[in-house]
């Protein structure tokens, strides 16, 4: 399932009378403007932010691409700096202490970028324009994910993705993952996606056969609780472009890298 709740949408144009603005005490001499403090900001200005901070062209064959010198590379670029540091002492402070430790990936905007899907539908989902988009397996990587999924895996981390794809795109991700070289765990015991017509038990509480109710942060701390207290891991870090793939513990850290084009609650 596609994340939603836009946070680039198309805004509503408000037109008032010039009458009640005058009455307002808003207009002056041949222009009227409404006597507000809490204007949305503008969204032309907002996309143009966006392509700025991303450095988005398109490639020669007209896909919308990230820049690796933007701002947005420069972010990524540091939060792995970080990242690595950490990862090294952590691991090495859980295999003296006899622990498992693991990291947990989403997987949209976390490891593959959606930027050119995001540019081609004005920043608007649509579920059959996503799968489509999503069993191209054509993705790009997120500048540095790949190579941080393989260096948790020569630190001994044990790597899972929770990602909110859905069962039925399972090969899709799993082709577009090899595809950019974050080969590692690649099988259903190391890839947790949404099987709502098969949920699994340990999210019994919100998700049955009959009816899928579990929020995103149900979901996804339900997954992480599971690879902690039936799979034996510790969780060391847990990485996502949303705050609702970072919330409801059972990470001892979490990163949230960037992602202006979408909001998922």
């Amino acid at each position: 399932m596609r994340k939603s709740h836009k946070a680039v949408a198309a805004g509503a144009a408000f037109l008032v009378a010039g009458a009640a603005l005058y009455g307002a005490g808003a207009a002056t001499a041949g222009q009227s403007t409404a006597n507000s403090t809490h204007e949305p900001y503008n969204i032309g200005v907002l996309v143009k932010d966006i392509d700025t901070y991303y450095g988005t062209t398109a490639d020669s064959d007209g896909v919308y691409q990230a820049s690796p010198d933007s701002p947005y590379a420069e972010d990524l670029a540091r939060i792995d700096a970080d990242a690595r540091r950490y990862i090294d002492k952590a691991a090495r402070k859980a295999h003296r202490h006899g622990e498992k430790p693991a990291v947990v990936f989403d997987i949209d905007d976390t490891l593959l970028l959606s930027l050119d899907y995001e540019k081609r539908t004005n920043y608007t989902y649509n579920s059959t324009t996503w799968n489509d988009y999503v069993n191209k397996a054509d993705r790009p990587a997120v500048f540095g994910s790949p190579e941080l999924v393989r260096y948790a895996e020569s630190k001994g981390v044990e790597v899972f993705y929770n990602s909110g794809l859905s069962e039925g795109q399972r090969a899709a991700a799993v082709a577009n993952l090899k595809k950019v070289g974050a080969d590692v765990n690649l099988d259903a015991g190391h890839m947790f996606l949404k099987d709502k017509a098969n949920p699994p038990a340990y999210l019994k509480d919100c998700a049955t056969a009959a009816a899928w109710n579990c929020t995103t942060v149900q979901y996804k701390s339900g997954t992480r609780k599971h690879i902690e207290d039936d799979l034996g891991y510790e969780v060391i870090a847990n990485f996502g472009d949303q705050y609702s793939d970072l919330e409801g513990g059972y990470a001892n850290r979490t990163y949230k890298l960037p992602n202006p084009t979408y909001f998922v609650s």
